[in-house]
């Protein structure tokens, strides 16, 4: 799909947006940018419409812009964002509406997307968890919350919450399940591994970690 002028400003003021997120370590401009390139990768895989496609871009980069004003709950901040500056380049109302509630998709603690397009996104937005630098990764959102909360967690407790998430977690979409399946296996029995040599109890319900 080849990027309108539209999508082209709207990377472009995205990137300015998401600047003063630089020193996180996870939800940056380039997490953004995944999560844009993955939803429109599934979208072109599960055969939705163009128009689709283009809806599906924007909400995957506008997802994380809440962030900019506040660290939890952002997910109807950056809607809102997103709405804000769509209507200033006059795009249609409706589609406005759908990439809200995309980006509202995108929040944890929704777990029943209602339609393949906040499949998606949700699929898009996790796809890291069963990649081949999920281990990267998470490491690195562990140190966003260290300074984001002001805590030092420890590695064994933080890779049990991983776990924990990893054996949880489900994909929505018939591409991410067959692409992602191998890898998912692979990086939970890494997991376990590294536990189980550290005498770590990989059962214990204590640990519990969405991200």
């Amino acid at each position: 799909m080849k990027k309108s002028p539209t999508l082209t400003k709207a990377m472009s003021y995205v990137n300015k947006l998401l600047l003063p997120l630089e020193w996180l370590y996870y939800h940056q401009y380039n997490h953004s940018l995944e999560v844009m390139e993955r939803a429109m990768y599934l979208g072109k895989k599960e055969n939705v419409s163009e128009e689709e496609i283009e809806i599906l871009w924007i909400a995957g980069l506008f997802h994380d812009t809440g962030f900019v004003i506040q660290y939890d709950d952002n997910e109807y901040i950056g809607a809102k964002i997103a709405a804000n500056y769509l209507k200033t380049t006059l795009y249609p109302k409706e589609k406005i509406k759908i990439i809200q509630r995309l980006i509202l998709a995108t929040k944890p603690s929704y777990k029943t997307p209602i339609d393949l397009l906040e499949k998606i996104i949700k699929d898009a937005d996790l796809d890291n968890l069963w990649r081949d630098d999920f281990f990267e990764k998470k490491d690195k959102m562990k140190l966003e919350l260290e300074t984001i909360r002001e805590i030092k967690m420890k590695n064994p407790d933080w890779d049990h919450g991983s776990l924990q998430l990893l054996k949880e977690h489900k994909y929505y979409t018939d591409t991410q399940k067959k692409e992602r399946w191998d890898k998912k296996i692979e990086n939970r029995e890494i997991l376990e591994k590294m536990l189980n040599e550290l005498d770590v109890d990989i059962q214990d319900p204590r640990y519990k970690l969405s991200y």
